[in-house]
């Protein structure tokens, strides 16, 4: 099989953001799951990353790309849209709309038919920006619930290259898409790419369901967990593909002298209590309420436990100009306040909040410092904060208590305690249980888990994605 030419990566931002400063714009990384994830991709192949620059004159932005030399295989490509466009398209149709429907939240929708209109204009302008840098023998890879509509706008403009597209969150269920009212628009323009991936078994078992029940006209059909759809003469091959991380630079960067050093001054800071740690952007998906509710149940019920641990929890800003996350932060500010101020003394602390984003060499001697990490979504993708402390976890010492609604659940459930974030007693228990765990037991688990993470790296998910874009389609046996 013929090798394709460049990859061209289309995400929403690109993987540094330029931000105001006194003097003018200034380049800094961009922060969250997805471009946390795709960098390693282009490291071994060169080609283009497509995607918002962020806020700044757009002659100063493409001057500052041009001088950048982070990664010389990679050509940065910015598309440059308006405070309006921004709007409507990302804080409008992509947050207020898809993000809460998808993680089944749909009383938080705001469905607004402008948003729908400058989502559609968007997404244009990307499909735009991709047709000026392709090539007939480019992969061009589609990423993530912004962008659903750019591969119908590429085959409109003329663009047969192979293409693909990976949903990084969750995909509903009937029941709950079916309020969507543009789903049939939707689901039609992901036909457009020739792979359509997703992160469990669940979200492609939704999504068909969704097509069967609003596209009947369809053919599907099935070889072993993949299928292929076929649609006004095209053919989309529909799989799982988890995504990963890549577990051998947060192994090696977790060892580094000056991160075990930091990780033991955190512990001696702590005065050998257990440290529960959470991560998580600042969002009502992560369900950090109901965490903070759950150690509140814990301290009230088990009155040993107090001053036997303290949770340090991370929240990184995220979309407070969205009314509903800043209403989020005030009363994830509230809860902290509360169980300190009813559980704490001079001497311990129940909760550290910390609401900024921390750089790597912090993160991972925290991952390394922690005892537990509760990871608790209410509905989550994949959940690559998981991934990242089992692989910080040098020691095997760590425990993992993840949420059963987070798509690294289907394969962490061997090795985590799984638990119902909803579920506050089911939590609390599971912090007693980590807590009471043997060092056998917590080496047992630890050493599965960072064999799973290690063997499903992001390396291996780009792989298997790309391959199965590139190769020619299979004879699959019709779904009855």
């Amino acid at each position: 099989m013929k090798p394709a030419g460049d990859m061209i990566l289309v995400s929403n931002r690109l993987p540094i953001t330029t931000e105001m400063g006194p003097r003018g714009p200034v380049l800094k990384p961009s922060s969250g799951g997805l471009v946390t994830a795709l960098r390693p991709v282009l490291r071994t192949r060169k080609g283009y990353w497509i995607g918002w620059p962020g806020d700044g004159p757009e002659d100063q932005i493409q001057r500052l790309l041009a001088k950048d030399r982070s990664d010389s295989q990679v050509h940065l490509v910015p598309v440059s849209l308006t405070p309006s466009e921004r709007k409507g398209f990302y804080a409008g149709f992509s947050n207020e709309i898809v993000w809460p429907l998808f993680h089944d939240l749909q009383s938080r929708c705001n469905f607004d038919p402008t948003y729908w209109e400058a989502y559609v204009h968007a997404n244009r302008k990307f499909a735009e920006a991709v047709g000026r840098v392709s090539r007939p023998d480019s992969l061009i890879w589609v990423h993530d619930y912004h962008l659903m509509l750019v591969g119908d706008f590429l085959r409109e403009n003329g663009i047969h290259s192979r293409l693909g597209f990976f949903l990084h969150i969750p995909f509903p269920p009937l029941d709950i898409f079916e309020k969507l009212p543009w789903r049939s628009q939707i689901l039609r323009a992901l036909f457009a790419y020739d792979a359509v991936g997703f992160q469990t078994l669940r979200d492609q078992r939704n999504f068909l369901g969704c097509v069967r029940h609003f596209l009947p006209e369809i053919e599907l059909h099935r070889d072993d967990e993949q299928v292929r759809v076929s649609i006004d003469k095209r053919s989309t091959l529909i799989r799982t593909f988890p995504i990963g991380i890549d577990y051998d630079e947060f192994a090696r960067h977790a060892a580094q002298p000056e991160i075990v050093e930091r990780a033991a001054q955190i512990r001696r800071d702590m005065h050998g209590r257990r440290i529960v740690l959470g991560v998580d952007r600042l969002d009502y998906t992560k369900g950090v309420p109901e965490r903070l509710r759950a150690l509140r149940h814990l301290l009230s019920s088990s009155p040993h436990m107090r001053r036997q641990l303290s949770l340090v929890q991370i929240v990184v800003p995220s979309r407070e100009q969205i009314p509903k996350y800043g209403e989020l932060k005030l009363e994830i500010e509230t809860l902290v306040s509360q169980i300190n101020g009813q559980y704490g003394d001079p001497g311990w602390m129940p909760v550290h909040y910390i609401h900024r984003s921390l750089d790597r060499p912090e993160l991972l001697a925290l991952y390394r410092a922690a005892d537990i990490a509760l990871i608790t979504p209410l509905k989550d993708g994949m959940n690559l904060v998981a991934k990242e402390f089992c692989a910080a976890q040098e020691g095997d010492q760590g425990v993992l208590i993840l949420s059963e609604f987070a798509g690294a659940a289907a394969q962490l459930g061997n090795g985590s305690i799984l638990v119902n974030p909803y579920d506050i007693q089911c939590v609390a228990d599971a912090v007693q249980q980590a807590c009471a765990m043997t060092e056998e037991e917590r080496v047992s688990r630890m050493r599965k888990l960072r064999r799973r993470v290690k063997n499903e790296n992001v390396f291996r998910w780009c792989e298997r994605f790309c391959s199965y874009l590139e190769s020619p389609g299979r004879s699959l046996r019709a779904i009855a």
